[in-house]
């Protein structure tokens, strides 16, 4: 099937011809929201930057959608949970404009310590007033950030090749690590206290937004500065103003801002405010690679691939999903074959796996056999995404289960429950190895007749000529049993469905305990 990408807002070239190459890829900017709403039924992939609000209404609009993509970092603007609701999968490029990011945060830094911006605009009126514009120098002055990660670890590099001391708060960032970068870690309350510059550098969470407050800023260090190149919401932009206007903060700079574009008329015109208009992630090189990588995530999502910059998927490394992509058809197969087979409430299920693929990060694989299990009995569209979510709601309990002992095989993935199936590749093909414990190998797909009988002379030719009389032909049969005249598994795959009529007769001409064939 050839998908359709509709693009929302701006897309460097690049990564625009990389999606022209695989797919049909419509380019409309600044649709308005009722607008978006109607011809997005029509597609199958969004790409959006920052200014268009994606939300429940939009999801519900888009029958047709299996992923969003987000060409940057933040996904504020977008509704996650509604779209694992919706079971449409959300992917961003966090790691593109790293670095863009980061040298802006300095820029901003280096601009509020020299007055640039102003001095740049008294020139420009005219005017030659050299003391108004006196800053201060970098070297020796302590640089606290809040939050070290990837954006706050490459400003504290920058940083300390400028002579700066620097210090950071982050709970998730060991010692060690800071002590690599040069960094002292220090208490949040610390960073404020201490530091002559504080860089903001976190997300917006529950925990963080609003993080600087008027009580905040009254533990600053007098006459410190304050960049801010992260998120507008980190901070209260009045409670910022008054710290000005107490003295208590000698500068700010803003690249974001609580609402964008901002309407904060005290902000725009306060003398020792620089502001820009969020552009830390806008270089041409970070164009260049944000929509590159965003096109390759939103192309990896439609062709069935694991996206490695999934926002409500289980995350997979471009390493791990060579080693476990081949694995996720087996492991939707095996689900679907399960819930089919035993044909009534799945409950608790466990999942096993077995062999080299026991250390691997499994989570996808399972999120995939969730997929299978429920497909066949739920009206709503189950993927990796929406998959923990609707077994929840649907009473499943799953258990996961790592063992490097096998046998026969290099990997077995297995669910047991009220029966046990268990798969593995062959080949690069999804077989079925194991069903109650009997050793088996078919291909689950078409049509397969599984049933449960005495191991007797003449069992499987009648059954082959009860299913000839009825024009139904077999591809494949085999029969696993525990023993000589025992219990055993009989194992049929079907070109032709089974009319129900021919199911009754093998029922009443023949000693079978159970009967059952499954579209698969």
């Amino acid at each position: 099937m050839q998908h359709k990408i509709l693009i929302a807002e701006p897309l460097g070239k690049e990564g625009l011809e990389l999606l022209q190459q695989h797919t049909n890829v419509d380019v409309c900017l600044k649709l308005s929201p009722d607008d978006l709403k109607a011809i997005l039924p029509t597609y199958h992939a969004l790409i959006v930057r920052s200014a268009t609000q994606v939300n429940d209404a939009l999801f519900d609009a888009g029958e047709n959608l299996i992923v969003v993509g987000r060409a940057g970092v933040g996904v504020d603007n977008i509704d996650v949970a509604s779209a694992t609701k919706h079971g449409i999968t959300v992917v961003n490029a966090p790691t593109t404009n790293i670095v863009a990011a980061a040298e802006h945060a300095v820029a901003i830094l280096w601009a509020l310590a020299r007055n640039i911006p102003q001095a740049d605009a008294s020139v420009r009126r005219g005017e030659w007033k050299r003391e108004q514009f006196s800053g201060v120098e970098l070297v020796g002055k302590r640089l606290g950030l809040v939050g070290l990660g990837r954006v706050g670890s490459e400003v504290a590099r920058r940083a300390v090749g400028l002579g700066m001391e620097v210090v950071a708060f982050d709970p998730y960032v060991t010692l060690e690590r800071a002590a690599q970068m040069q960094v002292k870690m220090i208490s949040f309350d610390e960073v404020l206290a201490t530091s002559d510059f504080v860089s903001l550098h976190t997300p917006v969470t529950k925990e963080t937004k609003k993080l600087l407050g008027a009580d905040e800023f009254a533990k600053f260090k007098k006459g410190a500065r304050l960049v801010n190149a992260a998120r507008g919401a980190l901070l209260d932009e009045n409670a910022l103003l008054d710290a000005l206007d107490a003295g208590q903060l000698a500068g700010a700079a803003l690249d974001v801002m609580e609402q964008e574009p901002t309407k904060n008329e005290r902000l725009l015109n306060h003398p020792r405010v620089v502001v820009t208009p969020h552009i830390g992630g806008s270089t041409a090189e970070a164009a260049t690679r944000v929509s590159l990588e965003i096109a390759e995530e939103v192309l990896a999502v439609l062709e069935g691939r694991p996206a490695k910059f999934a926002v409500n998927a289980p995350m997979v490394s471009a390493s791990l999903a060579q080693i476990l992509h081949p694995y996720m058809d087996l492991a939707e197969r095996l689900g679907r074959l399960y819930t089919k087979w035993v044909g009534g409430p799945l409950g608790k299920l466990e999942i096993e796996y077995a062999g080299k693929i026991a250390a691997e990060d499994t989570g996808v694989l399972t999120a995939g056999i969730i997929k299978g299990l429920l497909e066949p009995i739920v009206e709503t569209r189950v993927n990796v995404v929406n998959a923990a979510l609707l077994a929840q709601t649907h009473g499943l309990s799953l258990a996961e289960r790592k063992t490097r002992d096998v046998s026969r095989y290099e990997n077995i993935i297995t669910i047991t429950g009220e029966r046990r199936v268990s798969g593995t590749l062959l080949h690069d093909e999804p077989h079925i190895v194991q069903l109650d414990g009997n050793w088996v190998d078919f291909v689950p797909s078409g049509y397969v007749m599984l049933t449960r009988h005495r191991d007797r002379p003449g069992m499987i030719g009648k059954v082959g000529t009860l299913l000839g009389a009825a024009d139904i032909n077999i591809a494949s049969m085999q029969v696993a049993r525990d023993g000589p005249r025992g219990e055993a598994i009989m194992v049929l795959t079907l070109d032709d469905p089974v009319p129900q009529d021919v199911m009754e007769k093998i029922y009443q001409e023949l000693d079978i305990q159970w009967s059952k064939v499954l579209d698969l």
